[in-house]
């Protein structure tokens, strides 16, 4: 149904218009356990909601929302397999890929599990016999060069965990994720890296993504001109794939092809066998535990009440600023340079998720859905963007990520880093005022510009440690979140038809770019521009 016609929807307007005002000065002093009251902990987690602009009543009459959009029947559906993408047709059994209860997990009446432990199994095994040189390369050298080339899901999980985890990496491997249609981006990747000694990962669902398709020909262009043979492909090539007969025509063993299905989407996928980079480059122990903290998480969000849900509460938080205060983003703020992907990781993972303007029903919503979501690791985005947060006219949310113990022991620089994940969220919220100002001397006529409102909403994520459980699990609680968020709005969360356009169109004008012609079809603009393009492509 239509979430602003229920009942909940209409008293949380009237509770807005009591509280839209209420700064968070005042909610602290009101309540001295507001802190504890506004806390939640679980898989590892502790997760502060204190200083965000809303109280226990709040709360309280978001989850009766929650569970009047029936919330928790979804979330009970969805682990049982049912076909809630149902513009594709599809399970969404991601949690299949990381269940570890030993419990089975249905789709159209099968247990997934043996498929899933054989994967991770097969992966497991190739890892080993790449670490300990019993798969070599094609000239018996043994491979120290891993190259994942993928697109979306297949690029962006592998690439921000490696980059996570990289304190737990194998050293003695040397692991670059391509993407990017533009040569750029495999040519630099392959800059200094030995043929004899690399093995390329070709993560490609139908093996006929344009994307991964180009990349992976001319990678097998660079090691052919290097070892000339072509039965040398199936020595450095690997796939994750379902085009069996694809793969094979492209040079692949068989043996080395890793299955995946179509109940993954690929946002969703990277402890799915979309995950051998990680096996490869971590170690197949580190992406065991990478699965077990996603599995505690699971567990929570499926099991937890609604008062103490996590990934429902952070949902929840995320809908009152989006949908009441009319926040128009949210900045995830990790303070671990070790996390600088995951931002961009929930960019898709949000975005692509929730980005629909059209309701289960068909119909076009009359309320706002998913929020523009983006950020950097600090403290580097202290001297970027904070600006804007702190006294800019957007209201921003701010979900801030820490760890007490930091992975490298170097002076005081953890000290100094956490001081500055407590201070930034304390300004944000308190601020500076009038009295504040002139106690320190301000010149008068330099008070409004150093005048702090304050008020602004952060919540805070705080783990011990940056450890393979505490990020799987953390990857976990964004994951459940935005789901919460699409039962919220009455939208599909799992299907992504809005790439498709773009794609489509992109066709068409291949054709004119290799041709030299510009098609009748073309509007006046493109037509302009490929004009331009043809005009200056030509030799001079």
């Amino acid at each position: 149904m239509n979430p602003t016609d229920t009942p909940e929807w209409r008293k949380l307007e009237a509770h807005y218009a009591q509280v839209e005002n209420l700064h968070l000065r005042d909610l602290f002093a009101a309540d001295p356990n507001r802190v504890d009251a506004l806390t939640l902990e679980a898989a590892g987690w502790r997760v502060d909601f204190s200083k965000n602009r809303l109280t226990g009543e709040t709360l309280s009459l978001l989850q009766d929302l929650a569970v009047a959009l029936k919330v928790p029947q979804e979330a009970a559906a969805m682990a049982r397999g049912e076909k809630i993408n149902r513009t594709e047709n599809r399970a969404v059994m991601h949690m299949a890929l990381r269940n570890l209860s030993g419990k089975p997990m249905m789709v159209d009446g099968q247990d997934v599990m043996p498929g899933v432990v054989a994967v991770v199994e097969k992966m497991t095994s190739f890892a080993h016999r790449v670490h300990e040189g019993r798969f070599l390369g094609f000239t018996g050298k043994k491979l120290k060069n891993i190259v994942n080339i993928g697109i979306g899901g297949s690029d962006l999980g592998p690439q921000m965990v490696y980059e996570a985890l990289k304190f737990y990496s194998k050293r003695d491997l040397k692991v670059e994720f391509v993407s990017n249609i533009d040569g750029a981006h495999i040519s630099e990747a392959l800059v200094g890296l030995d043929p004899e000694e690399t093995l390329f990962i070709v993560a490609s669902k139908t093996f006929t993504t344009q994307e991964t398709m180009t990349n992976a020909y001319s990678a097998k262009d660079w090691l052919l001109a290097a070892l000339g043979e072509e039965k040398a492909v199936a020595q450095h090539f690997v796939a994750l794939s379902t085009n069996l007969e694809a793969v094979q025509a492209f040079g692949i063993a068989k043996e080395n092809v890793f299955e995946f299905w179509d109940w993954v989407g690929g946002r969703y996928s990277l402890t799915s066998a979309i995950g051998l980079s990680l096996v490869l480059g971590l170690g197949p122990e580190v992406f065991d535990a990478l699965r077990a903290g996603f599995y505690a998480m699971d567990q929570h969000f499926l099991e937890a009440p609604m008062a103490e849900n996590l990934p429902v509460n952070l949902a929840l938080v995320g809908l009152w600023y989006n949908n009441f205060f009319g926040a128009q983003s949210v900045a995830l703020l990790p303070y671990s340079q070790y996390l600088s992907r995951f931002p961009a990781y929930f960019q898709q993972g949000d975005m692509e998720s929730n980005g629909k303007g059209t309701d289960r029903q068909g119909r076009p919503v009359n309320y706002q859905t998913g929020p523009i979501v983006w950020g950097e690791p600090g403290t580097g985005g202290q001297h970027a963007f904070y600006q804007l947060i702190h006294q800019g006219t957007k209201l921003i949310p701010c979900d801030f990520i820490g760890f007490v113990q930091p992975l490298n022991e170097l002076g005081d620089h953890q000290e100094k880093l956490m001081a500055n994940f407590f201070a930034q969220q304390k300004a944000l919220a308190f601020g500076k005022g009038i009295k504040e100002l002139k106690a320190e001397s301000c010149p008068e006529e330099l008070i409004p510009f150093k005048l702090f409102e304050g008020n602004r909403p952060s919540t805070s994520l705080l783990a011990a440690k940056l450890t393979p459980e505490s990020l799987g699990a953390l990857i976990a609680l964004y994951e459940h979140k935005i789901f919460v968020q699409g039962i919220l709005w009455n939208i599909y969360s799992f299907d992504q038809w809005g790439v498709e356009l773009g794609k489509q169109l992109a066709k068409g004008i291949l054709e004119d770019l290799k041709s030299g012609q510009v098609s009748p079809e073309q509007d006046a603009s493109t037509a302009a521009q490929l004009n331009f393009y043809h005009q200056r492509s030509q030799p001079s």
